[in-house]
């Protein structure tokens, strides 16, 4: 008989873990991009801040949504604490390249953003391949 193995996403911490990474890169790859487009087409600094903004508050749902739509539970709690655990991220890089401390407008972005996506992803309808919840 085959040996059933837990789910990536029945753990709390290791789901949360994958989800901040989904969500990292998100804000990375936001960033590339939307430093692409001022350079590029608008050759203007003056949208930078709100790009920065956009960039942040995706990287935030979608690390949450994808946290929410494979736990299926405590979505605004998993939300919150995906956006607090970027937010720590994001301080612990600026503190290393720039020497000083996040603001806490970003903190308190990521968080609503968070929670926004963690209960989109509870409420999104039930992915196909997840049997063990």
């Amino acid at each position: 008989m085959r040996r059933q193995r837990k789910s990536l996403w029945s753990g709390w911490g290791s789901s949360v873990l994958v989800s901040v990474l989904a969500g990292a890169l998100c804000i990375g790859a936001g960033a590339v991009l939307t430093a692409a487009i001022v350079y590029f087409v608008m050759k203007d600094m003056t949208m930078i801040r709100a790009f920065a903004g956009v960039s942040l508050a995706a990287g935030a749902y979608i690390a949450a949504y994808i946290c929410g739509k494979y736990r299926r539970r405590k979505g605004l709690v998993c939300g919150i604490v995906c956006g607090a655990l970027l937010y720590a991220v994001i301080n612990l890089l600026a503190i290393i390249i720039l020497g000083e401390w996040a603001g806490i407008k970003k903190l308190l972005l990521l968080t609503v953003f968070g929670a926004a996506g963690g209960v989109a992803g509870v409420n999104s309808k039930r992915p196909k391949k997840l049997r063990d919840q």
